[in-house]
């Protein structure tokens, strides 16, 4: 007899885990398979999807050490600290990341034991549906059927490739193998300039290499708001990055010690760069085509996704899809909030999620964040609107840190005061915006962040002048 769960999730990524324990924390009988080893030594099945093994989590763990190593290599005279000169040991900056990601997988796998949910070691597809449920086989070491009476789908993603560029995650990556160096390439070459592009070649340009982004498009990301992308290009290009904007990648070829890629850039003029590594990094895909979602009525729209309604339901009863498979940004903190949303719809509950109040991050040095609209999407839109913002070089708990760079803004409504979007580009702008993510979700006014006492000194303070600024009463500046 086959095993039989009240609900069955197809991957343990960010959305799957999260929506796998929240269902077993509302009672239901539950089940997750996953089949992706990553570099696990033992060939086993890793928790946590591409976010804690090849993505977030280890190129954050990669972000704080290059960020120390630069730190060390120059700016600790800046507080009268002297020292020899600093070296990297990329090995044991790789096995620090390694470890990391060993300790968080494993603090998935004990949660699920701790919430009682059953690991299936294997690929999940649809094999159909009766009475009794859905038909889910489990490819792994042995091939099982399961039967559940709901199932999630939570498979996630992979990174987009360009036709005809090989990628060997050699010398020739893409997120996975950018991960992976033994040491900084003298000369690093990456294609596209959108948040893992900046955030991995930021990385390896602190710890010594020459650094050329090519970029399509013609401006310099255009999902953020104006005035922090015109800020975060002139901080970049001062930092060393070298970001050619509007270029056509013509070819991309191994040469004896590294790649060369012939590419044309806005004016029309041909180019070659010559780089020990070439990174890949345009976007990503949704990890949907193995599924056999034929099998139980089920087809994805054109570009691969699957297409829901507002409660991640898909057309076929009783089936769900989260996360990178579905519309909307591809963030692990969106995935999240899905699965939360999916398994307690099966409990009965009402819950709700406002994707506008929904965080992006780009973790650079300094830091980018933002939540709601930008000002030229109000442009566009003919709101009626204000703005308010503040420097960090205004601010005390900056200064004292060495991180003065960037600043808030702030948009809210010109009649009603509510906020609209928040912008951030400066030191620990990940942490700051969760105050503004709370204060759009519940439609609070730039008065009332105005108006809260934020803590002397610290970095918070910029939100509040810059809620102040929007009524012209920045007190610090």
């Amino acid at each position: 007899m086959s095993k039989q769960f009240d609900v069955l999730v197809i991957g343990a990524g960010p959305g799957g885990y999260i929506a796998a324990i929240r269902a077993a924390q509302l009672g239901f009988s539950v089940a997750c398979c996953e089949f992706s080893a990553y570099d696990d030594p033992a060939g086993e099945p890793r928790l946590g999807g591409t976010c804690l093994n090849a993505g977030c989590i280890p190129l954050k763990a990669l972000v704080a050490s290059s960020e120390v190593f630069e730190k060390v290599s120059h700016h600790l005279d800046d507080h009268g600290i002297r020292v020899s000169e600093a070296s990297i040991d990329v090995t044991k900056m790789q096995q620090r990341k390694e470890g990391i990601v060993t300790k968080m997988t494993a603090g998935v796998q004990f949660l699920f034991r701790k919430n009682k949910i059953t690991l299936l070691k294997g690929r999940g597809s649809f094999a159909g549906r009766d009475d009794a449920g859905y038909r889910v086989i489990i490819s792994g070491k042995e091939e099982e059927e399961v039967l559940a009476q709901k199932v999630i789908v939570a498979t996630g993603s992979k990174a987009r490739h360009i036709p005809n560029i090989q990628v060997d995650n050699m010398t020739i990556c893409d997120n996975e193998g950018a991960l992976k160096f033994t040491e900084a390439p003298k000369k690093l070459g990456v294609i596209g300039a959108g948040v893992i592009g900046l955030e991995v070649g930021s990385v390896w340009r602190r710890l010594g290499a020459e650094v050329t982004i090519l970029e399509v498009m013609p401006s310099f990301l255009a999902a953020a708001d104006e005035s922090v992308s015109r800020e975060a290009s002139k901080l970049f290009l001062k930092q060393g990055l070298h970001i050619k904007l509007g270029v056509r990648i013509n070819q991309a070829k191994h040469i004896e010690h590294g790649v060369s890629i012939a590419y044309t850039d806005d004016q029309g003029s041909e180019h070659t760069l010559e780089c020990d590594k070439l990174i890949v990094s345009v976007g990503r895909v949704p990890n949907t085509e193995k599924l056999n979602l034929e099998a139980i009525g089920l087809q994805t729209d054109e570009r691969g996704f699957i297409p829901v309604n507002n409660h991640c339901e898909t057309a076929s009863p009783g089936v769900y899809a989260i996360g990178d498979v579905v519309r909307g940004p591809m963030l692990a903190h969106k995935a999240e909030d899905e699965g939360v949303l999916v398994a307690e719809q099966l409990a009965g509950q009402k819950p709700h999620i406002d994707y506008n109040s929904m965080p992006w991050v780009i973790y650079t040095t300094p830091e980018i964040a933002w939540v709601g609209k930008t000002e030229q999407q109000l442009r566009s839109e003919g709101s009626d609107y204000k703005t308010g913002q503040f420097p960090f070089a205004a601010n005390g708990r900056a200064l004292g840190l060495g991180d003065a760079e960037g600043f808030i803004k702030m948009l809210a409504d010109a009649k009603t005061d509510e906020i609209l979007g928040v912008h951030i580009i400066g030191a620990n702008a990940s942490d700051l915006i969760a105050e503004a993510a709370l204060a759009m979700e519940f439609r609070a006014s730039s008065e009332d962040v105005a108006r809260t006492c934020h803590p002397h000194p610290s970095l918070s303070e910029v939100m509040r002048e810059a809620a102040l600024a929007l009524e012209k009463r920045a007190l610090n500046i």
